[in-house]
C-alpha cells in the first residue's frame, strides 16, 4: 500500500505510522490473547457482572474464560447469560479489540456455547 498523497491526511499518516512503526518484530500476536487468531475457544470460569459507565445503571452478564490455546483468562461479554464450567466460542467484541459501549474494559464477547444453549443458560440465573 502506497502512501497517502490527498489533502488533510495528517491524522490517517500519523496513525499508518503508528500500527506500522514495528510490524517486523511480531509482538501483536504475542500481546492478543488469542495469539493472532480472530476466534478461540475456552472454558467458562465464572460470571461476572460489570457495572455499566455513566449515565447507565445496568449490571452486565460477563464471564471468566480461559483460553484453551495458550491458558491465559480474559473477560467477555455474553449476549444472555452463561453458566461456569462450560465451553465457548470467543472473538473479539469491536474494531482491534477495544472494549464497546458502556461496558468498560470488556474486549471479547461469546459467540457460541458449544455445550448448551445461550438462551436456556439464561433462565438458570
Amino acid at each position: 500500500m502506497g502512501k497517502y498523497r490527498v489533502l488533510r491526511t495528517a491524522r490517517k499518516l500519523r496513525s499508518h505510522r503508528k500500527d506500522q512503526k514495528w510490524p517486523h518484530l511480531g509482538t501483536a500476536p504475542k500481546a492478543n490473547p488469542f495469539g493472532g487468531a480472530s476466534p478461540a475457544k475456552g472454558m467458562l470460569l465464572e460470571k461476572v457482572g460489570v457495572e455499566a459507565k455513566q449515565p447507565n445503571s445496568a449490571t452486565r452478564k460477563c464471564v471468566r474464560v480461559q483460553c484453551i490455546k495458550n491458558g491465559k483468562k480474559i473477560r467477555a461479554f455474553v449476549p444472555n447469560d452463561g453458566e461456569e464450567n462450560d465451553e465457548a466460542l470467543v472473538a473479539g467484541f469491536g474494531q482491534k479489540s477495544h472494549a464497546v459501549g458502556d461496558i468498560p474494559g470488556v474486549c471479547f464477547k461469546v459467540v457460541k456455547v458449544l455445550t448448551g444453549v445461550v438462551e436456556a443458560k439464561f433462565l438458570v440465573m
